[in-house]
């Protein structure tokens, strides 16, 4: 390994989380808190759906870390393991997943039309769907997720930690059937996940890729937040010499990518249901269509593809750390205003509604986000050191 890295001035410091940004997360939790509080004494309504945007946002974040690293696993990937650990850390956000998923089931009711036997009784054509929109199945499903991303993460994030410890290189190996099957799960646990909290807010609506839709918003979301990190790190000096701008150029080569793909699917399921013209498809798009939300359906398409993908085609503004930062968090807004954009049309007839109840409840999320990231950074490594494919990852050079 010597002969690979004598050229490179190899350093990783111990991270410390800026006192300053600790003061702030635990600010913007307190916020959520008391928005949380004030919202069930106050107004429920809108408490419960800023509470669903704020919780899926923040519930993506989480899983693109695991997936991002399960799939670096099943392909062997040397370039990224010493990016890896910024992944890893969003998934420290999974237990509260599981926490958040108990405390929306408080505000059931207010959300889920279907919860209430008497919608259920004036539309025959939700009652038709009832063998899978019905409470019981409902929590089942949302522990099974929950849950199964727990236990995915305590293995495939603790044997990395363990390798740390041990040096094993076999915990290398030991990750990639765990990884196959967290795929293989995740593929098809989040899409319940997705039509469970987001498309059966309008239960006569239905799109059968509507799990794919949700999924390429969460791994361009995460992809954006990954290249954030990268460039602070890079920029704050902690990891010398084991994270170099080729290691961001091919994280921003995903979110570029993720980009293009996130355009795809939400055209290929608007087109389909604008081209069939059925009665109980267009309701979902015709509601999207009327008041502000004709203004937010075209702002998602300009700001979370159009400008994103022209932005990164440069090979050099893949490269360049302002460039990354602004247009990463553009993609990181347009993510909320997506998952904003599928829940409140169902409520708030055609009136777009935003202020203190989403803010305060979005910044106490953020703040449990960045509060477990930071406790995750701070207890381990910054760098797998130990991992055997690092020094793949240190003579990584993109040559397009």
């Amino acid at each position: 390994m010597a002969e690979h890295n004598h050229h490179v001035n190899l350093h990783v410091a111990k991270f410390q989380a800026p006192a300053k940004l600790k003061t702030i997360s635990y600010a913007l939790v307190g916020i959520g808190l008391l928005t949380f509080i004030v919202g069930l004494m106050k107004n429920q309504d809108r408490l419960w759906t800023s509470y669903l945007v704020a919780f899926f946002f923040f519930s993506c974040m989480g899983l693109s870390g695991l997936f991002w690293v399960a799939i670096n696993n099943i392909a062997k990937a040397g370039w990224s393991v010493s990016i890896r650990r910024y992944a890893e850390a969003t998934t420290a956000f999974i237990p509260a997943i599981l926490i958040g998923g108990l405390i929306l089931l408080l505000g059931f009711k207010h959300l889920f039309p279907w919860a209430n036997p008497e919608y259920i009784a004036s539309h025959p054509l939700v009652a038709a769907k009832t063998a899978y929109l019905n409470t019981s199945f409902f929590v089942v499903r949302l522990f099974v997720f929950a849950l199964g991303c727990l236990i995915f993460r305590y293995i495939i994030v603790g044997n990395s930690l363990k390798q740390d410890v041990s040096g094993d290189p076999q915990l290398t190996h030991k990750n990639i059937g765990p990884s196959v099957l967290f795929v293989l799960f995740f593929s098809l646990m989040f899409s319940f996940f997705s039509v469970d909290l987001l498309m059966s807010l309008l239960p006569t609506w239905y799109s059968t890729i509507f799990g794919i839709y949700t999924f390429s918003g969460l791994f361009q979301a995460g992809m954006a937040f990954l290249a954030i990190v990268i460039v602070l790190m890079k920029r704050h000096g902690y990891v010398k010499g084991y994270i170099t701008e080729d290691h961001q150029h091919d994280v921003v080569k995903y979110l570029k990518g993720f980009t293009i793909f996130w355009a795809y699917i939400a055209f290929s399921q608007f087109m389909l249901i604008w081209y069939a013209n059925i009665p109980e498809e267009t309701e979902y798009y015709i509601m999207r269509a009327q008041g502000g939300w004709m203004g937010i359906s075209v702002l998602l398409m300009i700001f979370r593809f159009i400008v994103p993908f022209l932005a990164l085609l440069p090979r050099g503004a893949k490269r360049n750390d302002t460039h990354v930062l602004v247009i990463s968090t553009l993609v990181l807004i347009m993510q909320y205003v997506d998952i904003y954009w599928m829940v409140y049309p169902n409520f708030f007839d055609g009136h777009v509604t935003f202020g203190f109840w989403e803010i305060g409840i979005f910044a106490g999320f953020a703040g449990i986000f960045l509060l477990t990231i930071l406790s995750f950074w701070t207890k381990h490594s910054l760098v797998p050191l130990k991992d055997p494919r690092m020094h793949e990852a240190i003579s990584h050079h993109v040559s397009y």
